[in-house]
């Protein structure tokens, strides 16, 4: 990781010049090393002179020099460095480190890109968590593509990652799908005075209480259901038709390429006494009160705008209440970092967990655990809006996407742009074969790779398996040390993204290296009658392909030999 082996250039030599009694600070800042926008600054940049200068009582130019002195070459690893501004020291890497960069990517092969970051901590992402009453829709999807990339990254920069998946299967909601599937079983329609108020409405609705009806059963995760039959029975439709939508969601998140270690219900909470356990210990700190018949807890006190209600008067808890209990749950299973990727209509109920985990006194820092949160997708087709799916009736679905789009193609999209950006997704765009669409430009770039290894074959040639550093040092026309450089970042980009939990920045970098493949491809001839030159170049692309397939990899996208 070339960054990571600059920032060990700067640390080092702040240490030899306070060893010298040129600089005196003690401990210094910590060194951060960036990438300046302009190229012409250097291959990367440092602050570091002017967060030192105000303790060392120097001008910051003058700490940038005592600094770059004691860095000196870098042991080969700089060609020079250089003072910018009011102090930024700017490295220019030496085009050998470069070419030996290029070697280190084929000795990693595979697990290039991957790094021992999280040093194999544990963390816990929950995502998707949809409740258990309809298929999965593009809101889930995003959540579903975000969630399981953020683990993919997490995982790829050297963390244990559990990936959890937490059913709502308690509340009014599972009583309305009950009642919908149970008019259903009883031939009454959507439209019929008797049909519940707020019951659902889709097809899958009749799909579920035919299988009902016909005594089918069910195995979700968990639990196997047998169906009774009884239309009468409330409770036995309630349990049948969770785990039937359980397994249809279950279904769809594979067709995504989408897999979870646990799954908890929220049932589970109110079985084993987790949720009366957690109000009790509120009550016994002395952070809840009665008023108006509802027991409230004052979150206040933890920098809620406003206290909330518990327990309404009717006896019910309120949704945030067994979220606490949950999370509480994690705490105890050893999660010390959870992360939890919802929705941004989740925003409201993040303090208010907080609070009641803060409340609870058990340990938990503030600020755990931490969100990420994803803006609404609208789905365009020919300029217009996409509402409604046959299958759902009210909106459209995940699996919808897939098979009109292709599990690539959805994915790819989903995560394009920042979580909290709102997302247009335009299902002719990811549908069309052109430049224009991004993941189809990415993917193209590799199967072209491909395609050139072929006529080379059949000309003769072949990328060397182990040249020597002389032999890749003929790569220097600004074009091939710009896509050198471009495949050496990728463990750097794969470090960023899972550190602030943005698996865009990675379909970014799949887009630059994918145009700056492009670019050098139809600038430079590959194949020619100079020889070394030509297993130069196959050498590089080899690498290139390589790193386009272990990136598209973390990001769950095939990366095809052939379009």
């Amino acid at each position: 990781m070339m960054r990571q082996r600059i920032a060990a250039l700067v640390e080092t030599a702040l240490l030899a010049a306070a060893a010298a009694e040129e600089l005196v600070a003690s401990p210094f800042p910590a060194v951060i090393v960036g990438t300046p926008v302009n190229p012409d600054h250097g291959d990367f940049s440092c602050n570091i002179a002017m967060q030192a200068a105000k303790a060392e009582r120097k001008a910051p130019r003058q700490v940038a020099e005592i600094i770059i002195r004691h860095i000196g070459n870098g042991n080969g690893l700089l060609s020079t460095c250089e003072i910018a501004g009011p102090g930024f020291i700017n490295f220019f890497v030496a085009p050998s480190a470069w070419h030996q960069a290029l070697l280190e990517i084929e000795t990693q092969g595979g697990a290039f890109g991957r790094t021992a970051t999280g040093a194999c901590q544990k963390v816990q992402v929950e995502f998707v968590s949809a409740n258990p009453t309809g298929p999965l829709h593009i809101g889930h999807g995003r959540g579903a593509a975000i969630g399981d990339t953020i683990c993919r990254l997490l995982g790829a920069s050297g963390w244990d990652v559990t990936r959890e998946f937490y059913y709502n299967d308690a509340g009014q909601q599972i009583t309305n799908l009950a009642l919908s599937v149970q008019a259903r079983c009883l031939g009454i329609e959507p439209d019929d005075e008797r049909w519940p108020v707020d019951g659902y409405q889709g097809e899958y609705i009749k799909d579920v209480s035919s299988s009902y009806l016909a005594k089918e059963t069910v195995d979700s995760d968990d639990r196997h259901v047998l169906a009774l039959g009884d239309p009468n029975n409330l409770d036995a439709i309630r349990e049948f038709a969770v785990a039937y939508l359980r397994r249809e969601q279950d279904l769809d998140l594979k067709a995504f390429d989408v897999h979870f270690d646990v799954f908890t219900l929220e049932s589970s909470l109110y079985e084993n006494g987790n949720v009366e356990a957690v109000v009790k210990q509120l009550g016994a700190n002395g952070h809840t009160y009665e008023q108006d018949g509802a027991l409230w807890l004052r979150t206040t006190t933890f920098g809620d705008d406003k206290d909330r209600v518990m327990r309404k008067s009717d006896g019910a808890y309120t949704y945030f209440v067994p979220d606490i209990a949950y999370h509480r749950n994690k705490w105890e299973r050893g999660f010390t970092r959870v992360v939890n990727e919802q929705g941004s209509d989740h925003h409201s109920t993040i303090t208010r967990v907080r609070a009641g985990l803060q409340a609870l006194n058990c340990g938990i820092p503030q600020g755990w655990p931490e969100y990420v949160l994803h803006q609404m997708v609208t789905v365009m087709r020919g300029g217009e809006e996409v509402k409604i799916s046959k299958r759902a009736g009210s909106y459209v679905t995940l699996r919808d996407l897939i098979d009109e789009v292709g599990r690539d193609a959805t994915r790819f999209f989903f995560i394009m742009r920042k979580p909290d950006s709102q997302l247009v997704f335009d299902i002719e765009l990811a549908k069309e074969q052109s430049p224009d669409n991004p993941v189809y430009y990415v993917q193209y770039a590799h199967a072209r790779i491909c395609s050139i290894f072929e006529n080379a074959g059949e000309k003769g040639f072949m990328a060397p398996l182990q040249p020597s550093l002389s032999d890749i040092a003929i790569l220097n026309t600004p074009e091939e040390l710009q896509l050198i450089k471009l495949l050496a970042a990728l463990p750097d980009t794969v470090d960023d993204s899972a550190l602030h939990f943005e698996p865009h920045r990675l379909t970014y970098y799949l887009t630059e290296l994918a145009c700056c493949f492009h670019s050098f491809y139809n600038k430079n001839r590959v194949i020619s009658e100079d020889s070394a030159l030509t297993t130069a170049r196959l050498y590089l692309l080899k690498r290139t392909a390589q790193t386009l397939k272990n990136a598209l990899t973390i990001l769950g996208i095939s990366a095809p030999e052939r379009m």
